[in-house]
């Protein structure tokens, strides 16, 4: 699959997001090693700590249809802005190897991966020391 299809499908999915508070649309699609993609988008809350972001709804409903390979992430929002700290950690979890594609709401993209995201992050490896 080619990155742009991904991105599209961010795009896509990011259509959808529901930000009432910050207006900052957020959509992601994760692609699964079976070759299907999993959209999600962030879904904000009046109590903020309850919001949850675009990357961890894709990767979450993928998780729940039994998907556990992952191979790249799309993540679209209006300015092309990076995954937060939290997002970073559950990629690093669920999928280490993926390439990561970061859009602004055109399609343009820069390509990077989640060790470059995150660097010497703690994993279940770090809990068998």
């Amino acid at each position: 699959m080619k990155p742009e299809e991904l991105v599209a499908a961010a795009l896509d999915a990011r259509a959808r997001a529901y930000a009432p508070y910050s207006h900052y649309l957020v959509g992601a699609a994760v692609l699964a090693g079976d070759g299907t993609i999993i959209q999600g988008c962030n879904v904000e809350n009046a109590a903020y700590p309850a919001t949850i972001c675009a990357e961890r709804v894709a990767l979450s409903a993928a998780v729940a249809q039994g998907r556990r390979e992952f191979v790249a992430l799309a993540v679209a929002t209006r300015d092309g802005g990076a995954p937060c700290g939290t997002c970073r950690q559950v990629m690093a979890e669920l999928g280490p190897e993926m390439a990561v594609y970061i859009a602004d709401e055109h399609g343009a993209y820069r390509t990077t991966s989640v060790r470059e995201l995150l660097p010497d992050s703690f994993g279940p490896a770090s809990l068998h020391r």
